[in-house]
């Protein structure tokens, strides 16, 4: 049983914006692949899941980007399973370049599904059985509970079409970074040396689905009690205003 799971990572043209630097929705989805490829390697991947009337579902996600690679770079990623925080079965990982400096760190929670009833359940029954590697965090502060800001402006539409849905039949988690992106100031992305970027998935999006976008800059004051700027950023259903996914994004 490996505890720790790597896997190399060339950065592709598709990877990186036209400064040819790593944007985030091609870290999110480095992050995604490992994620499957280690709990497949651990026994309990899709299909054994699948066979119980269970699936994951990735619900939150932490993404600090130190420095943005370019293109040509090979990066090395590796996850880790973290144990569980209530009913999120956690994941941490980092991006090293090839000097073996740390680039990236990221943490996820995870959410076993009973398929039938439609209800997460408590992940023990599976977390139980793989590695823990305490004190190992690569993000100890990551997936919290994002608020709802107010009187965030609207700035965008989606409908989800046929490239954005994944084999889970809703919109996949990394291309919801994409619309985020697409729908941010194009000069504060380009400019931007690192990013921390946080998401929660609160609704799926189904094919043909309408979602509005609404973001604003808000301020908080870091736990170093320095005050730091960011865009808060909400997608909500067209149909009935529920909210999808909520994200706050740090550009640096």
């Amino acid at each position: 049983m490996e505890n720790i799971w790597t896997e190399e990572f060339p950065v592709r043209t598709w990877d990186v914006d036209r400064t040819g630097r790593l944007h985030a929705a091609a870290a999110f989805n480095y992050f995604q692949e490992i994620a499957g490829n280690h709990a497949e390697a651990l026994g309990v991947g899709k299909a054994p899941l699948a066979a119980t009337g269970h699936a994951w579902i990735l619900s939150r996600m932490t993404a600090v980007i130190l420095r943005r690679s370019g293109w040509g770079e090979t990066l090395n990623a590796r996850t880790w399973p973290r144990g569980t925080d209530r009913l999120f079965a956690v994941r941490d990982y980092e991006l090293l370049d090839s000097d073996s400096e740390i680039v990236g760190r990221g943490r996820s929670g995870w959410i076993v599904l009973d398929t039938e009833k439609m209800r997460p359940v408590r992940p023990g029954f599976l977390t139980d059985s793989i590695p823990l590697n305490e004190g190992r965090d690569a993000v100890p502060d990551g997936i919290g509970s994002l608020e709802s800001f107010p009187d965030l402006e609207p700035v965008g539409s989606r409908d989800s079409a046929y490239s954005d849905i994944d084999y889970n039949g809703h919109v996949n988690n990394a291309r919801y970074v994409q619309w985020i992106q697409d729908a941010l100031p194009r000069e504060a992305l380009e400019n931007s040396a690192g990013y921390r970027i946080d998401v929660n998935y609160l609704s799926e999006v189904k094919p043909g689905a309408s979602v509005d976008f609404f973001c604003g800059q808000r301020k908080r004051t870091g736990n170093d009690g320095a005050e730091y700027s960011f865009y808060a950023f909400e997608g909500r259903h067209r149909d009935g205003g529920q909210p999808s996914f909520r994200a706050e994004i740090r550009l640096f």
